[in-house]
């Protein structure tokens, strides 16, 4: 895939460049809306390219970490849930990468996740507690092997440039408008003494269009951020499906994901491209600002694939489905490539509602610092981090327990 990696490449300074633009043409007409004058348009540019030069070292060197704070992910250890630890170390090795990633878990019960950083040596993967909680081995597997593959074909830097680059426009625009607003009333005083004048218009006319920049110019950046993100998904999906040859986890996976009904409250316009499937439920259909390929595309190219998992056989299922042609790079697809299918673990019964919550709540608690005490009578006891008393009695048995 080292032809989707160069156009990853290729994309992120095309995306840098004309974020850059956007930003500065939006500088350019609120110093003009402003100052009044072409020179203070000038100076609106200057000051947008500082803050582009600023905002483009930032998402470059510490992006990832803007975007994981923003989406409220905890770092955790392998203590507090060992099979993530595992799935993730079996998928590294598989996808021959050079280093493990980082592992975050947002105490968010929407099943959803996502990965980040600059390059596979400084990259992450963040999962919800949701997402632990209602899938089975091969489905979590399956989208580990996905949020790995985008670390390998290098989406990572690309969704985290636009996305650190979209903040930075929606910042600008967001503190004119409400400037504007603010300044509104003081304005039309300002007026009234000043009196009507040709200039007076003319700036006011400048100032309209400024409103109208500085709402369009985010539409326009988020149009330009979702249009180039759909296409790395199904390459996401057909590397998941090639780490684990086993399309049918993935396929369960975003079953489940597209089947809840819960948006996620972590999640804002900026990051969610990241995630694995819109964390918006009632923003999931196709549309000219959707951030992702339909699911139910998806799953069905990945029900397709019965002969085998490799690029060659996707892109046959991906054709086969959409009647589209296929979405894999053609020096990726070899005559001779075959990669083989392998059998699902063993099957487990699907956990009840009731299971779920309770396993989805005990998570958020071990990510939030919480103490489990088994108990000999079976009750297990759990301890905030920020508990008083020295000892706790069970509540079934009465026995009394080190907090």
């Amino acid at each position: 895939m080292w032809e989707q990696i160069r156009v990853n490449k290729r994309n992120s300074v095309i995306l840098l460049g004309l974020m850059g633009v956007v930003l500065c043409g939006l500088g350019f007409v609120l110093g003009y809306a402003f100052g009044g004058t072409v020179d203070a348009g000038w100076i609106g540019i200057f000051i947008a390219t500082v803050i582009w030069v600023v905002m483009m070292l930032v998402s470059l060197y510490g992006g990832d970490q803007i975007l994981l704070a923003s989406s409220r992910a905890t770092p955790v250890t392998a203590e507090v849930h060992p099979q993530l630890f595992n799935i993730v170390e079996e998928m590294t090795i598989a996808a021959n990468l050079p280093k493990m990633p980082k592992i975050y878990i947002i105490n968010d019960p929407a099943p959803n996740a996502f990965a980040t950083g600059r390059n596979p040596e400084h990259a992450a993967v963040a999962v919800t507690a949701g997402l632990l909680g209602k899938l089975n081995r091969d489905e979590l597997q399956g989208v580990i092997a996905h949020e790995i593959s985008h670390i390998l074909h290098r989406d990572i830097l690309y969704v985290t440039v636009a996305g650190v680059m979209l903040g930075a426009i929606v910042l600008v625009s967001q503190v004119f408008l409400r400037g504007m607003f603010y300044s509104s009333l003081g304005g039309r005083r300002y007026s009234s003494r000043r009196g009507g004048g040709g200039g007076g218009g003319a700036q006011a006319i400048m100032i309209v269009l400024a409103i109208l920049a500085a709402i369009l110019a985010p539409l326009f950046a988020q149009l330009l951020y979702f249009s180039l993100s759909r296409k790395r998904e199904y390459l996401a999906d057909a590397g998941a499906v090639r780490l684990t040859r086993y399309p049918q986890g993935l396929a369960g996976a975003l079953e489940k994901i597209s089947g809840t009904h819960v948006d996620m409250e972590a999640a804002n316009k900026v990051t969610a491209p990241m995630y694995i499937s819109n964390p918006f439920r009632a923003k999931r259909s196709m549309s000219l600002f959707s951030t992702h390929p339909p699911i139910e595309e998806r799953v069905r190219v990945l029900r397709n694939m019965a002969h085998g998992a490799s690029y060659k056989d996707y892109n046959q299922a991906f054709e086969q489905v959409t009647h589209r042609g296929g979405v894999i790079p053609k020096s990726a697809i070899k005559p001779d490539d075959a990669v083989g299918l392998r059998q699902g673990g063993r099957p487990e019964p699907p956990p009840t509602p009731k299971h779920a919550q309770r396993e989805v709540g005990d998570i958020m608690r071990k990510v939030g610092g919480f103490t489990f005490v088994p108990c000999p009578c079976g009750l297990r006891l759990k301890f905030p981090p920020d508990l008083k008393v020295k000892t706790v009695r069970c509540p079934r048995c009465k026995r009394e327990h080190s907090a």
